[in-house]
């Protein structure tokens, strides 16, 4: 994109002195760089970059060019909303979809499976996007059901009360919502084809022999091991909710840690979007990370081919 930071402050400072033109003293926009990003602009590029990442290790992303706050501060105030609303949908439509996609697995080539399989199909093929204008025009604009935008009531007290958590979950049902109907659909099938495999597994005809009730086969081994394989999508999905709330809270004007980088990609505000981005960066790495260590735990098959392989 054309522009930066260095342009930025030359036009709002110009635009102080009423000049018109950009004849500010370099010096001192490269002072005010120097504020917000802890870095020099006189500074070979690389000393830049060992000066910003060892502020970045400390805590400090520097200072935001639009808002003129520490970049810190920003983030830690917009990471408690982004979090729930984007682990709300998460946890939901896994769930939603784990359940519908055991059931159709169980009826399978039923009504019920043939009309279940479509409709996820074909939610699931519909971007979250454009779920959400349809449910903002609809709910919010024409019905008026719902507010058009914030996180909560301006004039509701903040604190441990009953009206807060009202108004915190009625501006963010929708951008929820949006998120669930459109992410459902892809776990449901995903969970019906490892049910139906496994439903198949001779150890599933083993277990009924052994007269095992149908509840505990459903439990303990079809439910159980249908889910495993997503356990790890699972992680990574958890880990990618700040990147997936960019477009999701600036339609819906929730100012989260996506609405906060949006706003800076326009604004040219880079201490903010490079720290939205480390945000995202680190998430996503730790998601990872937690899912390679955990696995192994939740499914033991998975941890014992080095051991039979070093015995043998």
């Amino acid at each position: 994109m054309p522009g930066g930071p260095v342009d930025y402050l030359r036009a709002q400072m110009a635009q102080e002195v009423q000049t018109g033109e950009e004849t500010v003293d370099p010096a001192q926009v490269n002072a005010l760089v120097e504020t917000y990003t802890n870095v020099s602009p006189d500074e070979p590029i690389w000393e830049q970059y060992i000066s910003y990442m060892t502020s970045v290790f400390t805590g400090d992303f520097g200072v935001s060019i639009w808002y003129q706050m520490p970049v810190a501060d920003i983030i830690a105030a917009a990471i408690p909303w982004t979090v729930f609303i984007m682990s709300a949908s998460l946890f939901l439509g896994f769930f939603i979809g784990i359940v519908l996609g055991a059931l159709m697995a169980y009826y399978e080539a039923s009504r019920f499976d043939v009309s279940s399989t479509l409709i996820s199909i074909l939610l699931n093929s519909i971007p979250f996007y454009v779920a959400a204008i349809v449910l903002l025009y609809v709910f919010a604009y024409q019905l008026s059901l719902f507010p058009t935008g914030g996180r909560v009531d301006p004039d509701t007290v903040r604190g441990l009360n009953l009206s807060f958590f009202l108004g915190v979950l009625h501006h963010a049902i929708l951008p929820i919502v949006s998120m669930v109907i459109t992410g459902f659909g892809g776990v449901a099938v995903a969970m019906r084809g490892n049910s139906i495999q496994i439903l198949g597994a001779d150890y599933l005809h083993a277990a009924r022999l052994r007269g095992l009730s149908e509840r505990r086969l459903a439990l303990q081994y079809v439910g159980r091991n249908a889910v495993l394989p997503m356990y790890t999508t699972f992680m990574i999905s958890i880990g990618t909710v700040f990147g997936g709330s960019i477009i999701l809270e600036e339609i819906f004007t929730y100012p989260g840690v996506g609405w906060y980088l949006f706003r800076s990609i326009g604004a040219r505000d880079y201490p903010l979007m490079m720290g939205g981005f480390i945000l995202i960066t680190v998430a996503v790495v730790i998601g990872i990370y937690i899912a390679d260590l955990t696995y192994g735990k939740i499914d033991p098959r998975a941890g014992s081919g080095g051991e039979e392989r070093e015995a043998y």
